[in-house]
């Protein structure tokens, strides 16, 4: 069986096949810090997931899957009821060596719900077929970039755990150089070196990625504009608009119909 309960131990690396796949149903959930011997693909049916890697943050909203090369070492969390699905291969020159978010079409949607239900001793030759279109959509999918980098700096440690590991807003450039005891310019420096964006470009961008993560756990506008410190609805809105080139309405009606069964 591959469905998981929240509960049940699972490691990929000690089952045997070429693609093993699991399922569950999770609320709450932090994965720790771990890595797998294989390729794995991270798909929610419904809920977001957010992935913690080397010095970057990844969203995964619904329609998105991720791909995690065998030996990255990331950190998986959850808020709220999400459609968990994994799917883990054996390495082969055939498949992607670095991570990546893909757009997950109906089609491929269909294909990543057929292998996580499968059985784990399902013959290699009946994999065959289906593990070949797998393959051809996964080299098509549309690449997408919903990552955030992470400054290295020590001195922002403490500040990076809280916002990474809670609901907190990151500070404004100037509460946050009086925070670790350092300059605009110095703080300026750092989130140029480190992630290669301006501080405000990349609270910006923070904001945008929280907003994604509420709009998929259905909170409505006005609480995300509150949430994010706009001063209204509308701003909100345009602030979504302009960077995502749609509403957070349009955007959720989208992931919709890309999940939607074809």
């Amino acid at each position: 069986m591959a469905f998981i309960l929240p509960d049940h131990p699972f490691d990929p690396d000690q089952q045997s096949g070429n693609a093993i796949g699991i399922a569950s149903a999770l609320g709450w959930h932090d994965s720790g810090l771990h890595q797998h011997q294989r390729h794995q693909l991270l798909f929610a049916q419904a809920g977001c997931m957010s992935i913690e890697m080397a010095n970057q943050l990844c969203l995964l909203p619904p329609s998105r899957a991720a791909w995690l090369p065998a030996g990255t070492p990331h950190r998986v969390l959850m808020r709220g009821v999400v459609a968990y699905r994994s799917l883990y291969f054996t390495p082969q020159p055939a498949l992607p060596a670095s991570v990546q978010v893909i757009a997950v079409n109906p089609l491929l949607r269909e294909v990543i719900e057929r292998m996580a239900f499968w059985s784990w001793d399902k013959p290699e030759e009946e994999q065959c077929r289906m593990l070949a279109l797998f393959m051809e959509e996964l080299a098509q999918a549309p690449r997408e970039s919903w990552q955030l980098p992470l400054p290295t700096d020590p001195r922002l440690t403490a500040w990076l755990q809280e916002i990474t590991q809670g609901d907190t807003l990151p500070d404004r450039l100037n509460r946050l150089a009086e925070r670790v005891g350092a300059s605009d310019k110095t703080i300026g420096r750092i989130f140029m070196r480190d992630t290669g964006m301006s501080y405000q470009a990349w609270r910006q961008q923070w904001r945008l990625l929280r907003a994604m993560e509420l709009l998929a756990e259905a909170v409505p506008n006005s609480r995300v504009a509150a949430a994010l410190e706009f001063s209204s609805d509308s701003a909100f809105i345009s602030f979504f608009k302009q960077h995502m080139g749609q509403t957070p309405m349009q955007y959720l009606n989208c992931g919709e119909r890309s999940t939607r069964p074809g």
